[in-house]
């Protein structure tokens, strides 16, 4: 399972949000420091790409499944799990659309509250319906 590397890679958006997008540092920390095998720092490396390279379209994902709660209203935290499960959802087809909403509930209740669990549980739920 990748609940580690999901986690690890939360943590690296999350902290993007707050450093004008530079995380190199801390992303060869948190991979030294947990140990991330080939495959996980490898996954970790495509969804931060992906994120990157389609932020804005994910943005507008968000905005048209959640008009009372736009993106730009949204807590980074939560954000930030939402553009994970993204990245995974539309581009990473070897992932199944419903281990990547349930790995974001998860992440989202560990790190932020079980409202916010719920809420992107909402929005992925209504994404991937579509």
């Amino acid at each position: 399972m990748r609940t580690k590397a999901r986690e690890i890679l939360f943590q690296l958006v999350f902290a993007s949000r707050f450093s004008g997008g530079d995380v190199s540092e801390l992303k060869k920390a948190l991979f030294k420091k947990e140990k991330l095998d080939k495959n996980d720092a490898e996954y970790c490396e495509k969804v931060l790409s992906l994120i990157d390279e389609h932020e804005s379209e994910f943005a507008e994902i968000v905005d048209s499944h959640s008009p009372v709660f736009p993106q730009s209203r949204i807590f980074p935290a939560d954000k930030s799990v939402l553009f994970i499960a993204l990245a995974e959802i539309k581009y990473m087809e070897d992932i199944p659309k419903v281990v990547s909403v349930n790995e974001a509930a998860n992440i989202a209740a560990k790190y932020s509250s079980p409202k916010s669990a719920t809420f992107i549980s909402g929005i992925l739920s209504g994404i991937i319906k579509e």
